[in-house]
């Protein structure tokens, strides 16, 4: 068996099939909050906003739960451990498989477009580094959306990605460093790898060795909700 080291590579090579697989190109559907029940979703009037804050993840198809069902997907994980500990918050899962960094800009506004949003988890840049993307670019679109966040009295959680080796050592260092000098710089908290214990590991992922499988989704969460907790206390004091 390849070791986790070797396979990361692989994985990161092929993640750019997020988009293929995912929502065709047009304005994205109207997120909703993930892990609400279906009854009292139903019965609320459509106009009636929740009251209680909110978590919005922006993000690609690791964020979008590509192949789980919604309430498998890390963000409905995030709800559930929100619910655990007594958290009236809700999270709402704004993720579309394909986005780019400059798409995920693009969806700001429309992200955003929730009361009472007081936390960004930011997971973005896998397919700009897939594609080769210029990382300086990606770079000014992270910022930009971590601007106009904080703009808004948002905090920022900034979760990190790897870019695949086959643009050189420069590209992958490059890359890699652009999470890191935006968390230093805005001073937001950063999870430097998002699939950090999850990729390279087929127990953990699903058939196309891309995806997390279910329980990949919950050590995903897991890492997530480590940092993510913490900002959570803090909102609420």
């Amino acid at each position: 068996m390849l070791s986790r080291r070797l396979l990361l590579p692989c994985v990161l090579a092929v993640l750019a099939a997020c988009g293929r697989d995912g929502v065709a190109p047009g304005p994205p559907p109207q997120s909703s909050t993930v892990g609400a029940p279906a009854a009292s979703a139903a019965a609320a009037p459509a106009d009636a906003p929740s009251p209680h804050p909110k978590v919005v993840v922006l993000g690609d198809s690791l964020t979008a739960g590509l192949g789980l069902t919604e309430a498998q997907a890390y963000p409905a994980l995030l709800q559930e451990k929100l619910r655990a500990g007594g958290y009236d918050w809700d999270v709402v899962n704004a993720g579309v498989s394909g986005d780019t960094s400059a798409g995920g800009l693009e969806r700001f506004d429309w992200a955003m477009n929730q009361p009472n949003v007081r936390i960004l988890v930011l997971e973005l840049g896998a397919n700009d580094g897939l594609r080769g993307l210029p990382v300086a670019q990606m770079q000014t679109n992270l910022a930009t959306i971590i601007e106009r966040a904080q703009s808004k009295h948002v905090a920022v959680l900034l979760a990190g990605m790897e870019a695949p080796p086959n643009f050189g050592r420069e590209y992958t260092v490059s890359f890699r460093q652009v999470y890191r000098d935006l968390a230093k710089h805005y001073k937001v908290p950063l999870v430097p790898f998002l699939l950090d214990k999850v990729a390279g590991d087929p127990s953990l992922n699903q058939a196309d060795g891309i995806h997390p499988n279910p329980q990949g989704a919950r050590i995903v969460a897991d890492t997530v909700w480590a940092a993510l907790k913490p900002m959570v206390d803090a909102a609420g004091s």
